[in-house]
């Protein structure tokens, strides 16, 4: 079992580093059929992604923030990130059946 860090953000590793993590894998790029039952995903990933995580038997933990609309789209160093409460929170979720476009 490994507990992988999924984010294209150094201050998000750092921030991970500095809370003790004991993180497998870093990764900035995510592939989720490299994921096995039993292993921890931690990030923020979109959701169809985590809905994969969760169907191959692994935990999905979201790095979540309260950003303010000025924050969004900026790079934020480990020191920045602790002003908009960063927290774990574990979260699964189940995709329904594909649904058809309507439009096409």
């Amino acid at each position: 079992m490994s507990t992988w860090f999924i984010t294209r953000h150094p201050g998000a590793r750092r921030w991970a580093e500095q809370q003790r993590l004991v993180i497998d894998r870093y990764c900035v790029h995510f592939d989720p059929a490299e994921v096995a039952r039993g292993d921890t995903v931690i990030g923020s990933l979109p959701v169809h992604l985590a809905a994969a995580v969760c169907a191959a038997g692994a935990r999905y933990v979201n790095l979540s923030l309260d950003l303010s609309a000025q924050a969004r789209g900026k790079e934020l160093s480990a020191e920045e990130l602790t002003h908009y409460n960063p927290r774990l929170e574990e979260y699964t979720i189940t995709a329904k059946a594909k649904h058809q476009n309507p439009h096409g």
